[in-house]
């Protein structure tokens, strides 16, 4: 249950951060308003990380595949995207359409089994779910 709540946590957090971010944009630039953010993530997770856990920094060199530490440059991308979404779209438009492809994008890695992540059996209750949550996307753009 407490993965749920995290997760409700976690789509709310990341629509309102949206949302400040594309306002931030307006009185910056996209790329100011990303170093921005990622700046002050960099400083909170020190903090964290001072506060709580003092695990050595050089053990994030030991992870094998190596590509796995590209998870601050995607991070990077992320915020970028976001923000324009929201521009382009709205925060309701574009967290439904970033949802729907986080979803998609986490079955199939899933289902082949990617990045270490292991392998599930195609369900055809999931497919018909996707199907829902994309008709639930254009249903909500009819005018």
């Amino acid at each position: 249950m407490l993965g749920f709540w995290i997760g409700i946590l976690s789509g709310l957090c990341m629509s309102v951060q949206g949302v400040f971010n594309t306002q931030v944009t307006k009185s910056s630039s996209i790329w100011a308003a990303n170093i921005f953010v990622q700046a002050t993530a960099l400083l909170v997770c020190i903090f964290v990380w001072l506060v709580s856990d003092r695990t050595s920094l050089t053990m994030v060199w030991r992870v094998e595949p190596k590509y796995m530490l590209l998870g601050g440059a995607i991070g990077a991308v992320i915020t970028y995207t976001v923000i324009k979404s929201m521009e382009l779209l709205g925060p309701a438009k574009a967290v439904m359409i970033i949802v729907v492809a986080q979803l998609l994008v986490a079955y199939l890695i899933e289902l082949f089994g990617l990045f270490g992540v292991e392998k599930q059996q195609f369900q055809i209750s999931k497919l018909l779910g996707m199907a829902l949550a994309i008709g639930g996307i254009i249903l909500f753009k009819w005018k």
